[in-house]
């Protein structure tokens, strides 16, 4: 169940107190199944986010780390991802099929 701290302030475009919020529980963020089509994360802490099953068509997060971030079963159809610092345990050919064709990240496979 995502935080609905973190995504009403995701919605409202309030980066600051997100990313504060962010920081106050240690870097991590429960955003797990939350729909997020088309939101802008660029100014958003998302390094160790739980986006377990979060759907992120269209969104755009160019550029982030989310090197730790959890991202089994997310889905990034149409993202724009140039630059993004994704988990070594996700395959560039995992990425490329769910931004492509949608398709659900298999984390560690």
């Amino acid at each position: 169940m995502p935080d609905q701290q973190a995504l009403v302030l995701l919605q409202d475009e309030k980066f600051d107190a997100f990313n504060q919020l962010v920081e106050r529980n240690g870097g991590m963020v429960d955003l797990s199944h939350a729909h997020l089509r088309s939101f802008d994360l660029r100014k958003c802490n998302l390094t160790k986010a739980n986006l377990t099953g979060a759907y992120m068509r269209a969104c755009d997060i160019r550029a982030l780390d989310l090197s730790e971030a959890e991202l089994d079963q997310a889905s990034f159809k149409g993202a724009k991802i140039s630059g993004v610092l994704f988990p070594r345990s996700i395959s560039s050919f995992e990425i490329t099929m769910s931004v492509q064709y949608g398709t659900r990240i298999r984390q560690g496979m």
